[in-house]
């Protein structure tokens, strides 16, 4: 089991979830290096003892371990890299982002080259679970390193599943789980959009749905944030755009008809290009 006080992890992106990872990292003791490409959102990490760098290379330097939460497949590829001169022999690499099936093949490759350990490792939750640490995280890899990697994940979440030694299998589940949180945000946007097409007072969805078995948090959340025109973004639009094609992309490949998740890649699309694309996905309201 890995020290954390003698542990180092980079944090490669320092958005809203590797931002939130790089503090809960810190606060159970390791020692976090972060990088961003926006080096203004890396330097508030400095006020929780975070130690930031301007160059991916630079941040990788020392670390045991190397955490990238980037927006897609070419910026995590770009971003290891760039950090490949640094890269300690035989560090272990945790890939958070949500990169679908085929770039996940191609990074697992690419830790290979390098010798790097590698997990798979997307997280289920948005901004308020990363904070708090709470995220569920979806890992898969090999037997062999798990207890290096473990408290990493009990430092940024509630919840470790192991899905399988494979690594890429969390990236499959991912995806499924992603097409289900889609679909709860569209019906949720598109309830309350026809009751105020029709005239009726979009709360009174909300009213009648409350406490009963459809009810949910999830739809509390984002059914609040619609009825107060807040979209404070969790997960954005723009995010939702990406990943609802690689659902779609991997189920098409798998053989698998996914009408709801291609009409709502359409619709995160229309409210993109309407200009909504940085507000949090709840703004399929807007669409």
């Amino acid at each position: 089991m890995a020290n954390t006080s003698t542990t180092t992890v980079a944090v490669l992106g320092t958005g809203i979830i590797g931002a939130a990872v790089a503090r809960n990292l810190r606060k159970q003791g390791f020692v976090v290096r972060a990088w961003n490409r926006t080096a203004q959102k890396a330097q508030a990490l400095e006020a929780s003892d975070v130690q930031v760098f301007g160059t991916a290379q630079e941040a990788v330097k020392g670390a045991h371990i190397v955490l990238t939460s980037l927006k897609d497949g070419p910026a995590v590829r770009e971003a290891l890299d760039a950090a490949a001169p640094a890269l300690s022999k035989g560090a272990t690499w945790i890939q958070l982002s949500t990169v679908g099936i085929d770039a996940n093949e191609a990074l697992a490759a690419l830790a290979r080259q390098h010798g790097l350990g590698f997990y798979d490792a997307p997280v289920q939750g948005t901004r308020q679970p990363a904070e708090q640490g709470q995220l569920v995280v979806l890992a898969s890899g090999p037997l062999e390193g798990r207890a290096v990697v473990q408290p990493v994940f009990d430092a940024i979440g509630k919840r470790t599943l192991w899905v399988s030694e494979q690594a890429g299998d969390s990236s499959r589940l991912k995806l499924a789980l992603n097409s289900w949180a889609f679909a709860l945000t569209h019906g949720i946007a598109e309830s309350l959009a026809i009751a105020k097409g029709l005239g009726v007072d979009p709360a009174l969805v909300v009213d009648v749905v409350k406490g009963g078995p459809m009810d949910s948090g999830y739809f509390q959340l984002k059914a609040a944030a619609i009825l107060a025109d807040d979209y404070t973004t969790s997960f954005s639009v723009a995010n939702a755009v990406k990943d609802s094609q690689l659902v779609v992309d991997a189920a098409r490949g798998a053989g698998v008809k996914v009408d709801a998740a291609a009409a709502g890649l359409e619709r995160f699309r229309r409210a993109r290009d309407a200009g909504h694309g940085d507000k949090d996905m709840a703004a399929s309201y807007l669409a």
